[in-house]
């Protein structure tokens, strides 16, 4: 049995992802507001430091896995808040234990992305370079430069930013290289605490309204049997990939987006890449 670290883990998607982990017979360092093991505030660079440290105390020097669900939605006024937690809440602590994970020798890591990714139209890229910049407060700026569309802007280009993380991280060597498997879920419209305050709200028609085409909406406990799988053996092939679990939103909206071939003028890049990933080999 493993030891695994899940944030988020009071509520929704976080707590069915840590509920299924428990039933397996691993033990869960849960990481919340309140009700944690560790209780801690994601949204502040002390509360993220207090989540790194606290969860090392709880360890025996190795972490098998971790899963950074906790996230807040397009709250209005609370661009800021997302902001910290969405993308500083994961990348600061998997960077913390980064070491622990690394010494059981084949970790692995989910981190909780959206399908917002590649269904918000006009997310701003710019934000995400921002975010990936290490510039919050800019990545906040751009996103909000339409007002009203700046709760769902931050929340769409947080997610952005944290797969892009992700994706680029995962294949290095000090994360694929050292034995961690960092992979991304993006779920779509789920019955959770967030979900239930946005169909309450003024938008709550326009949430209804989004095609989901399976119908309904997705359980937590369908998301928490998918992590289950993407920390298990089964995913040791699985490396920077992102698994989107929405009901069929994403390719009703993006069928023919992709899989696309390299083009023409990447291709020159792509031959670099593949021959720096061969002279590390020989090293």
């Amino acid at each position: 049995m493993g030891v695994y670290v899940v944030t988020g883990a009071a509520s929704g998607m976080g707590k069915a992802s840590a509920d299924r982990l428990r039933e397996a017979g691993h033990t869960v360092i849960g990481i919340d507001l309140k009700d944690g093991d560790v209780v801690a505030d994601l949204s502040t660079a002390e509360g993220r430091a207090t989540a790194i440290a606290k969860t090392l105390e709880k360890t025996d020097g190795r972490l098998d896995g971790a899963v950074l669900a906790a996230g807040l939605g397009p709250v209005p006024g609370r661009e800021r808040v997302i902001a910290e937690v969405n993308f500083r809440g994961v990348v600061e602590l998997l960077e913390g234990w980064r070491s622990t994970l690394a010494a059981a020798g084949n970790s692995k890591v989910v981190v909780f992305g959206s399908n917002s990714t590649t269904t918000v139209p006009a997310a701003p890229m710019s934000a995400v370079k921002a975010f990936l910049a290490g510039d919050v407060d800019k990545a906040v700026k751009r996103a909000s430069r339409i007002k009203p569309a700046g709760p769902t802007f931050t929340y769409a280009a947080s997610k952005l930013a944290v797969t892009h993380w992700v994706r680029r991280t995962a294949v290095t060597p000090e994360w694929a290289g050292a034995g961690i498997r960092l992979n991304v879920i993006a779920p779509g419209a789920i019955e959770t605490p967030l979900l239930t305050s946005q169909l309450d709200s003024p938008e709550g028609d326009r949430v209804r309204e989004f095609p989901v085409p399976i119908g309904g909406f997705g359980q937590p406990e369908q998301i928490g049997a998918w992590v289950e799988f993407m920390l298990s053996p089964a995913a040791d092939f699985l490396c920077g990939s992102v698994v989107t679990v929405d009901g069929g939103t994403e390719p009703f909206f993006r069928g023919g987006d992709w899989p696309r071939p390299v083009s023409i003028r990447k291709v020159p890049a792509y031959l670099l890449a593949m021959r720096r990933f061969n002279n590390a080999k020989k090293k």
